[in-house]
């Protein structure tokens, strides 16, 4: 089973719950056409199921090996990549100043989940290309960005992210890579970076590093750190490749999922140093990598959706096939499909609403992002870019751990096969496993949407977003229509829910920090809950004024089961915020043996 791009449901949410068909009448996207939008998701869908999904499982079976300090990525993979960016899709959100085509980041967030979703491994490389096209847009100096953004908006050359050694893995003040001032304006950059995704390959001919390091003089923690840009080959002023930069790949890891990225350790300084370019200012450096960060975190969350959705295509198409048992209401007298069995029923419901749910979010999220920079109005943008940030954290948590439940849920589906990699289902479960953890952990980012977003204006920001979920609720109740159930009973009880912790949350950031941190996690659940039902909602009402062929039924059906059976969790992750607090911190002796 490969995977076939759900291009009518990406389509359908684009416009529904992410607010496209709104933003196109408002002229937010200038002369951009629904049919221009459609064209191209098209054929987005088109080259990741005929070209990338095929390659998946040659990716996880070939690997990345390492030799003589080259990587040899996984039979086609080179031919593959080649035809994508010659037909331009690494380029589609860059600016048109650079070469790119200027699309909005949400068509970008679509063609991202389809790509990763065809091979999750493929995918990696151009999120962190376009992450660092956008990084050095936006903090380069003109130089710079006149010698390397027309390769990396291109895809010609490829981009990499480095901030991870040995002891400094989510705390980046413990770094130690050293950057020493040179006479001509260059850097000399010498240390060690480990867990560099597409740190070396065969893909492109230069690969461009972006480099956290610290100068002499820097100020202690994560004041003291500087971005730099360190090509693996410098580039002549003519734009030809010249000396090969003193970086070098040490090794590559083995890893549990992702066979086809090459993870790799990267050395600095065999030869006295590497020479490397500042972006930004010097000490700066953080700030300039958080543009590249935030647009992975977004990207790692479509690739829990990704996963999730290859994982539910094929559970479906298994579940289909399968004969076991006899259903108690089946009418042939032999075995029934086990799609026919309730409980599967159940586990595959639940994949495919968590599926949509986690969609949603994260398209909301780039709809969000589009409009901070495309709206008209600064206080407009600015309101934007709350929601942004805001929505961020929860898309790259709740949808990567939705893409590990679902492929989990997957494996159930196929019983004993789904343990043996012959038929993928392991695949996706071995993938997925990765997303939770790089680009910030989803600790972290609970950590970051409880101290830093909800506190964003006074708490304006999430007030204002949970008003909007209320206007959801009152259109669910409006239509009353019998095939939602309780729908709005349910999403308004998570919407109290989401309320009153948000409001405890507040509080005791003033007065007990450590309170609110015990319950972040279970705040960001809670959160995308209560977001991903009213999404789901917001799909089912948009289905029932439009034509039957955007499966009206079907809509309607996934947002109650998700808030019938999902949403129904909100009052427990309410009590674990408010009442389990005292529990974790209380309770330290308990790991102390």
């Amino acid at each position: 089973m490969t995977y076939r791009a759900p291009v009518g449901d990406i389509a359908f949410t684009l416009k529904h719950a992410a607010g496209l068909k709104r933003a196109l009448d408002e002229g937010l996207y200038g002369d951009l056409t629904e049919d221009l939008v459609d064209a191209v998701l098209e054929e987005a869908g088109k080259f990741a199921t005929d070209v990338i999904a095929p390659l998946n499982r040659v990716g996880d079976v070939h690997g990345t090996p390492l030799a003589n300090g080259a990587v040899k990525m996984p039979p086609g993979w080179k031919e593959a990549y080649a035809a994508w960016t010659a037909a331009g899709w690494n380029g589609l959100a860059a600016s048109t100043d650079w070469g790119g085509q200027g699309l909005p980041h949400l068509i970008n967030a679509a063609c991202l989940e389809m790509w990763h979703a065809a091979a999750m491994a493929f995918g990696l490389g151009p999120l962190l290309t376009m992450g660092a096209a956008e990084a050095l847009a936006a903090h380069g100096a003109e130089a710079l960005k006149q010698t390397y953004l027309p390769k990396l908006v291109s895809g010609e050359w490829m981009g990499t992210m480095q901030l991870t050694e040995p002891q400094a893995g989510s705390d980046l003040s413990a770094l130690r890579t050293k950057a020493e001032r040179r006479q001509d304006g260059t850097y000399r950059i010498t240390g060690q970076k480990i867990f560099i995704t597409y740190g070396e390959h065969d893909l492109t001919d230069n690969i461009v590093h972006f480099v956290l390091a610290r100068l002499p003089d820097a100020p202690p923690g994560t004041r003291g750190i500087s971005l730099f840009l360190v090509p693996k080959y410098l580039v002549n002023p003519d734009g030809t490749l010249g000396a090969k930069n003193d970086v070098r790949c040490h090794s590559v890891e083995h890893k549990l999922g992702i066979h086809g990225s090459p993870t790799c350790t990267m050395v600095y300084g065999d030869d006295g140093g590497a020479t490397g370019f500042l972006v930004g200012e010097e000490n700066r450096g953080l700030a300039c990598m958080f543009t590249m960060m935030n647009n992975a975190r977004l990207g790692v969350g479509l690739e829990g959706v990704a996963v999730a959705e290859r994982a539910t295509q094929q559970a479906l198409a298994y579940a289909r096939e399968r004969r076991q048992g006899r259903a108690p209401d089946a009418a042939d007298p032999g075995m029934s499909p086990i799609l026919a069995h309730p409980d599967v029923q159940r586990m595959l419901l639940l994949m495919r609403a968590s599926t949509r749910a986690a969609r949603a979010i994260c398209y909301m999220t780039a709809a969000a992002i589009d409009r901070s920079h495309r709206e008209r109005d600064e206080a407009a943008r600015e309101r934007a870019q709350e929601r942004a940030s805001l929505l961020t954290p929860v898309a790259k948590a709740f949808s990567t751990d939705i893409g590990i439940e679902v492929a989990s849920l997957g494996v159930q589906v196929h019983g004993g096969m789904g343990f043996i990699e012959e038929t993928g289902a392991a695949q996706h479960y071995r993938d997925a496993r990765i997303a939770t953890i790089y680009e910030g952990t989803n600790g972290i980012q609970a950590i970051d949407l409880v101290t830093r977003k909800l506190p964003l204006s006074g708490g304006a920001a999430v007030r204002a977003f949970l008003q909007e979920l209320r206007g959801t609720v009152a259109a669910v109740r409006e239509i009353n229509d019998p095939a939602l159930g309780a729908t709005a009973e349910r999403l308004s009880e998570a919407i109290e829910s989401l309320e009153r912790a948000t409001d405890w949350l507040l509080a005791e950031l003033a007065s007990r920090p450590q309170a609110a941190l015990a319950g972040a996690t279970p705040y960001l659940r809670l959160f995308a809950v209560a977001a991903g039902g009213c999404a789901l909602a917001e799909e089912a009402l948009a289905a029932t004024r439009t034509d039957s062929g955007h499966d009206a039924a079907g809509r309607l059906g996934i947002a109650r089961f998700f808030a019938e059976h999902m949403a129904v969790a909100s009052g427990g992750l309410e009590r674990e915020v408010i009442g389990g607090a005292d529990a974790i911190l209380a309770a330290q002796a308990a790991l102390a043996g």
